[in-house]
């Protein structure tokens, strides 16, 4: 077989033909991925095939994967040619001018080619591999061949063939980067054409900012037959964030779609993660579908959960203290109807990251907090959900917003009794009846209900677990808290309410609800698919729960009575 024959066998995504001597494709032909493995010659069927879900659980970290070494990866000359063959867009490069080493590689490889991997829209992505069952948009592959190998040595030497994988991730915010518009103005459905690059675009260009010392490594295979089991994979941890509307010019302007292959099974491999990748300590959830439940959390290493000052607790009315240093609250930039940044599933809860400069300070607290996130605690459509009860009250949902002590790191606020400062907020549904009166008269806040709907709006688009989505909608924390009495509040030390349970929180529990549609409550568990997300009330151990002095607002519809019996001993003397 010729040199250029076998370059086209080698790429990950771009064949047309190969040794099999048989046509293959995606979708609409004979041969699509569930028939690979029946090819002639091929390797599809086996133990050590690629792609692969990584779950992030049952990856080890490798203190081997150090940092990578590339030559010319700043090069804005290395890129030869751009083609389209059917199955994907490659680049080519310039022979003997790119090469990797370094990353745990136990050889220098030369770089040969880059190519691309895409679904249909943006709600059918076309990644090849996932993380936690999450697939991303795209993929981009470089792929690297032993340098001192022949091609054919190398599909046929374990690691004579070194892939890295780039997950490729939109966003509707920013500008749209000259880089990748430059490349996607060289997309045609021509096929078969090799264009030459004119523009100067290095690879480096193309990566952007991904950190390159995060990542995962596994032994796998080419992702297209003949599927040789012959490639050291690294699959970066990071995406590569590019606009929409350049994602969108793959499928559009090169004629065809849904050009990946699906996930394949590990078969025991083991999953290696450098140092730097941040990965989870250990599996642990709320019910009976992981090792660590919550009447196991103690059992976690390093963990604090069963110290004696755990959150949440059940608070108690009658023994609240009324504590007059108690006042009121400063909110810096809760009104910023910008600021929050995005929202993630983390597969515990939804979280809201919020952007830099929001704060929180006075009510008692003694330090200025920066305010990190929000989340969300739920029950489900029968059951209530909040963590903290009152007089063994549940509610059906709570909102906790997370602030640090600004003074110190998140390491250290981790480790300090009045590190981390949480506002807990109820959250109840209003009635048919209460929706049709006023908020001045129904003695509980409401929220701003296009704000929560606005929020919930974005649910539909991060149903797989660590998926997330950029907040472009107008919402502050003022709107979605609404008219909430936040002089009213009950105020004790305790903990993170999630592993490691950290004892470094002053408890803030505000005793009006946010009332808000039954239905946007319900959003949450129908559109993450878990519910009952809250800890059970932890024992008080001697703490004790403080109250601010001054009462809670009195309903309007007292205020009108009182009104109107002082008219009415007007007229009496009157």
């Amino acid at each position: 077989m010729h040199l250029s024959a076998l370059l086209l066998c080698l790429s990950l995504g771009a064949l047309v033909k190969c040794a099999t001597g048989s046509d293959w494709c995606y979708t609409d032909c004979d041969d699509t991925p569930s028939t690979w493995e029946n090819l002639h010659g091929a390797s599809c069927g086996g133990k050590r095939q690629s792609p692969i879900d990584i779950d992030t659980n049952n990856v080890h970290a490798d203190l081997h994967l150090l940092n990578f070494n590339f030559v010319n990866f700043s090069s804005k000359h290395v890129i030869k040619s751009i083609i389209n063959n059917g199955h994907t867009v490659k680049l080519k490069l310039h022979d003997g001018e790119v090469e990797v080493s370094g990353g745990g590689l136990n050889d220098a490889y030369s770089t040969i080619q880059l190519h691309f991997h895409w679904g249909d829209t943006e709600h059918h992505p076309g990644s090849e591999h996932k993380i936690d069952g999450q697939r991303y948009l795209m993929e981009m592959h470089i792929v690297s061949m032993m340098k001192g190998l022949t091609m054919q040595q190398a599909t046929e030497k374990s690691e004579g063939i070194a892939a890295m994988a780039f997950f490729i991730k939109a966003t509707e915010d920013g500008d749209v980067s000259p880089t990748w518009s430059n490349l996607t103005s060289y997309l045609t459905n021509v096929m078969d054409t090799e264009i030459d690059m004119e523009h100067d675009i290095s690879i480096d260009d193309l990566i952007k900012d991904v950190d390159l010392t995060k990542f995962y490594r596994y032994m796998g295979s080419l992702t297209t037959p003949n599927c040789n089991e012959a490639v050291v994979w690294t699959v970066f941890h990071e995406p590569i964030i590019i606009h929409k509307t350049l994602i969108q010019k793959f499928p559009e302007k090169a004629g065809f779609r849904n050009v990946y292959r699906p996930t394949q099974a590990l078969n025991g491999r083991q999953v290696l993660a450098s140092p730097a990748t941040p990965l989870p300590s250990h599996p642990w959830c709320y019910h009976d579908h992981c090792e660590y439940t919550q009447s196991e959390w103690s059992r976690l290493p390093n963990a604090y959960c069963a110290g004696e000052s755990q959150s949440p607790i059940n608070i108690a009315k009658s023994s609240a203290v009324k504590e007059e240093k108690l006042g009121a609250f400063h909110f810096e930039k809760f009104d910023d109807k910008h600021v929050i940044e995005k929202i993630i599933n983390t597969g515990h809860t939804v979280k809201c990251v919020l952007k830099e400069g929001v704060e929180v300070s006075g009510g008692g607290l003694g330090h200025v907090f920066s305010t990190l996130q929000l989340h969300f605690h739920w029950g489900a459509h029968d059951s209530e959900g909040s963590e903290h009860t009152v007089d063994s009250k549940r509610y059906p949902m709570e909102m906790h917003i997370v602030n640090k002590r600004k003074d110190l790191t998140l390491e250290k606020a981790l480790q300090t009794t009045d590190g981390l400062a949480v506002l807990g907020f109820f959250i109840e549904a209003t009635s048919a009846k209460e929706k049709s009166r006023s908020s001045s008269e129904q003695g509980a806040s409401s929220s701003d209900m296009d704000a929560l709907k606005k929020l919930t709006s974005y649910l539909s688009a991060i149903k797989n677990i660590i998926s997330e989505v950029n907040v472009t909608e107008e919402i502050s924390i003022d709107d979605l808290l609404g008219s909430v009495n936040r002089e009213s509040y009950y105020r004790y030390n305790g903990s993170l309410t999630t592993p490691s349970c950290n004892q470094a929180v002053v408890w803030t529990v505000f005793k009006e609800s946010i009332k808000v549609d039954e239905t946007l409550m319900m959003m949450f568990p129908k559109e993450t698919g878990y519910h009952n997300v809250f800890r059970s009330a932890q024992g008080l151990h001697g703490r004790t729960v403080y109250t601010t002095a001054a009462a809670a607002r009195a309903p309007v519809s007292i205020s009108l009575l009182l009104a109107c019996l002082c008219a009415f001993h007007f007229r009496l003397h009157f």
